[in-house]
């Protein structure tokens, strides 16, 4: 199934079909970025439709299925995208794009190769290439399978395209997700939950396994202990599995009175409590965390930022510059450094400096959609 219109560079209007989970803070931000540009965006999703930040945008049509879709990695949990497929196609036939686009190689990415149009284009997430074809020999047969059928193949980070290539002999380029510099900016916010002369730690992410929150937690107690005459305060924002676990170990370790949790924030208060961080800290564990949005988010706002030596986070700190690279599941290492920015005030405020100036550099969201339409023109 071939795409039949002439429409991008020949100067008509281009149609992108989007495969992807509707409620995804990523998908969002590309789809409406991407129709804001004069794009025609059509998001074909298998989850249930539970967001609101489509309303009144056009050029913007969505269909979904309304799938309890989880992150189930079983082989056979691939039976509900297979079940998609002659939806899909209809979709196709009735919509006519010029280019589909699947979010999530090992899923929607499946239900893109199979769907037999072409231009298809793939973007890699990070577990369907760190963690599911390692699974067995089946999972590496269906990435493989997905990837060979693509005719473009992106990823947001250096580290994860070259995960990719060990699964496909074809080029990968590395399209950032980036953040939107106007959005992200100094701001004094930190006297809405802390005192001016607070020096507040802490993290803005899912609390989930893999993002080592706890070893922030364990490095704030060190400090406490060690500090007893510094106003040392550690504020956690964001929702997820680990939140009465996390809440539990806080008070395990009689830290509640230094300690703050604000739960799942909406994305537009996001850039609020980065601006509350004194130090911004993201103990990722594991490689899957395939690019730092909430990393650079911070930077953005001028905050000095340390991060775990896995996945893609060391490619958006420069070591020593814009903040600190330290070693996974290590609360002491993890003390150690934090204690060297609680120490050196002059010291944070030159690191967030140059960490919004790289964010700018690299990571400016308007360049990266100017990249996203810049391969779309290739094809369409």
């Amino acid at each position: 199934m071939e795409s039949k219109s002439q429409t991008g560079s020949k100067g008509f209007k281009m149609k992108i079909l989007l495969l992807g989970n509707v409620n995804s803070v990523h998908i969002i931000k590309w789809a409406k970025s991407l129709a804001l540009n004069g794009i025609d965006i059509f998001i074909f999703s298998l989850n249930k439709y539970v967001v609101n930040d489509y309303k009144n945008i056009k050029n913007i049509e969505i269909y979904c299925l309304d799938e309890d879709i989880t992150h189930n990695e079983g082989a056979l949990s691939k039976v509900k995208y297979l079940k998609a497929l002659p939806k899909l196609k209809s979709v196709i036939d009735e919509y006519k794009p010029d280019i589909l686009h699947a979010h999530y190689a090992t899923s929607y990415g499946l239900l893109g190769a199979l769907s037999g149009f072409h231009p298809f284009i793939l973007s890699v997430w990070g577990l369907d290439i760190f963690s599911f074809p390692k699974k067995s020999f089946l999972h590496k047969l269906i990435l493989k399978y997905n990837l060979s059928k693509a005719d473009k193949i992106l990823s947001t980070s250096q580290v994860m395209a070259k995960e990719t290539k060990l699964y496909t002999n074809k080029d990968i380029e590395v399209t950032p997700f980036g953040i939107d510099m106007e959005q992200f900016k100094p701001m004094n916010t930190k006297e809405e939950l802390f005192d001016k002369d607070d020096i507040v730690i802490g993290t803005v992410k899912t609390l989930e396994e893999k993002y080592g929150i706890e070893y922030l937690i364990k490095a704030f107690k060190i400090l406490i202990d060690k500090y007893k005459d510094l106003s040392l305060k550690l504020l956690i924002v964001g929702g997820g599995s680990l939140d009465n676990s996390l809440k539990d170990l806080v008070k395990k370790l009689k830290i509640e009175n230094k300690t703050i949790f604000v739960g799942k924030v909406p994305f537009n208060e996001v850039p609020k409590y980065q601006n509350i961080l004194d130090i911004a800290v993201f103990p990722s564990i594991e490689n899957s965390e395939s690019f730092g949005v909430a990393v650079i988010e911070a930077s953005a706002c001028e905050k000095p930022v340390i991060v775990s030596n896995v996945g893609g986070l060391p490619e958006v700190v420069e070591n020593g510059i814009s903040g600190f690279v330290v070693p996974p599941k290590n609360e002491k290492a993890l003390a150690q450094t934090i204690e060297e920015l609680i120490l050196h005030e002059d010291m944070r405020n030159k690191m967030g400096q140059e960490g919004r100036k790289r964010v700018n550099k690299l990571y400016n969201w308007e360049d990266n959609v100017k990249q996203m339409i810049k391969i779309y023109k290739e094809f369409a």
